[in-house]
């Protein structure tokens, strides 16, 4: 089992920045990748980015390219997102998510999920 914990979301204007940490807990050593998601009310879940915890391979959703950055620390246990340039679109619901297996985080498919940070950006 794997415990996640977010924390660091908030309200911030448009053009700001915020960092999101996840701290994970349980057996850890086992987990292929991690990953943010977020979902807007109204709008499905999606992935933002995610990260191979061997190797460190990064993905990003097109509309966050170049301005998050998912990054790990592995002796803290912790995955982190550096959000910059932040627009009202960017006001979502945060997860935290990890998953064991290839398969399931080339799918996305992620075992483990965290309660949720929330972000607001005003314009």
């Amino acid at each position: 089992q794997v415990q996640l914990v977010e924390s660091g979301g908030g309200s911030v204007q448009a053009g700001g920045s915020l960092r999101l940490s996840c701290a994970s807990f349980g057996y850890t050593s086992g987990l292929y990748c991690m990953g943010w998601f977020r979902q807007a009310p109204g709008k499905e879940r999606e992935v933002v980015a995610s990260i191979y915890t061997a190797g460190g391979s990064t993905y990003y959703a097109d509309s966050v390219k170049g301005r998050f950055t998912i990054s790990q620390d592995n002796a803290k246990n912790t995955l982190y997102l550096q959000m910059n340039s932040l627009k009202p679109e960017d006001t979502a619901m945060y997860y935290c998510a990890a998953a064991y297996g290839g398969g399931r985080c080339r799918r996305f498919e992620y075992n483990y999920w965290g309660q949720g940070t929330q972000v607001t950006v005003s314009s």
